[in-house]
């Protein structure tokens, strides 16, 4: 063999190898339970976490696991006040022409926000769905566009909808993945009233469950986003793609049941005693006593409850004026040497400066 074929088939087998190594970088982690489907997401509501995962970035069709979105935007629209429950929709002929799962409407016919949104949430009602779109955005066309920019703001970078009721037969670009899915789960549980209707059925899921949304196409096969909380642990899973009804629910049982084995939710506690005095220069005060922050709850694998620390770093003075909520300091919870949460050390009120004025009668009072 000559030279300059050696030379060019080691930096081919060099490329190959590095190639081989970028793939194995990139790849999901073994799955510790066994889910039937092509995607699959376990994902802490509290943190954002992910536990678990299975092809979580590939685009696949949704089918009524994008009624979430809906769910969302019309929760979101009811807590700032825009609608009420009991607002009266009317059914414009492009709702009451949707096809697959449906209750039915008529054009013309009236039922209130909240009718509507059982039947979206329970029923899976493509109608129904419509019909709060509409409400929300004028048109299907608008409220699509809506969803959609909704869902770049909460970063589901791999999402497109073409709709808001999951129907594919005359699409190819309505895509999600698992993690966008879970996403946007995580996003809805924010809201406690959705559990109302998203609870009414929980046969496949019960013991602490507090969301499930299926759905399932042809082109889609059986997807399902599910929750359930035990304690102070709320956990999502995502599973997209199963070929049976069945495969998608003991997936997600399979992934519930680990993560509650596996990880448990803690508050860590800031000690008292470290968050002392913090003097004040030229205040009228001569000390500030920072406000002990709240520490939020964090997810730790089982066993590790008891490793978990918190640091206090603190300003030793600060001059006045000294405003209501000027961060004095900082509360670093570490669980080894990972930093799993920092909090703010505040001033809970103000301490203006000295004047002249406040001097001047010092004065007077010491030499009283």
């Amino acid at each position: 063999m000559n030279r300059k074929l050696k030379i060019t088939l080691c930096a081919a087998l060099v490329l190959l190898l590095t190639l081989s190594c970028c793939c194995v970088g990139f790849a999901d982690e073994p799955m510790p339970v066994t889910v039937k489907a092509k995607a699959a997401v376990l994902m802490d509501v509290g943190t954002g976490k992910v536990l678990m995962s299975m092809n979580a970035d590939e685009k696949l069709y949704p089918a009524s696991v994008t009624k979430i979105m809906t769910l969302l935007l019309v929760t979101e629209a009811l807590d700032s006040g825009k609608i009420t429950l009991g607002d009266t929709v009317t059914a414009s002929s492009s709702a009451a022409s949707k096809g697959g799962s449906q209750i039915w409407l008529k054009e013309g016919e009236q039922m209130t926000v909240e009718e509507l949104l059982k039947a979206t949430a329970v029923y899976s009602a493509n109608d129904a769905c419509t019909a709060l779109g509409e409400l929300l955005a004028g048109s299907d066309e608008a409220f699509t566009a809506m969803i959609n920019e909704r869902a770049r703001q909460l970063g589901m970078k791999n999402t497109h909808f073409d709709n808001c009721t999951g129907l594919d037969d005359t699409t190819t670009t309505h895509l999600t993945t698992a993690m966008d899915v879970a996403i946007m789960s995580r996003e809805l549980l924010k809201h406690e009233r959705i559990t109302k209707y998203t609870t009414i059925w929980m046969d496949s899921l019960r013991g602490g469950a507090t969301e499930l949304k299926t759905g399932t196409t042809a082109k889609a096969g059986c997807c399902v986003s599910a929750s359930a909380k035990r304690g102070n642990t709320h956990l999502i899973a995502v599973v997209m793609g199963s070929q049976t009804s069945d495969d998608r629910f003991n997936g997600a049982k399979a992934m519930l049941n680990w993560g509650f084995a596996n990880y448990s939710t803690v508050t860590p506690r800031i000690d008292p005693s470290l968050i002392t005095d913090v003097a004040v220069i030229g205040g009228v005060a001569d000390y500030v006593h920072p406000a002990l922050p709240k520490a939020a709850s964090v997810l730790v694998k089982k066993g590790d409850e008891g490793k978990i620390r918190t640091d206090v770093e603190l300003c030793i003075d600060v001059k006045a004026p000294v405003e209501k909520g000027q961060v004095l300091g900082k509360a670093v919870i570490r669980l080894g040497d990972e930093k799993i949460g920092e909090y703010n050390i505040i001033a809970p009120e103000a301490v203006r400066a000295l004047t002249f004025k406040d001097i001047f009668l010092r004065l007077l009072k010491a030499l009283a």
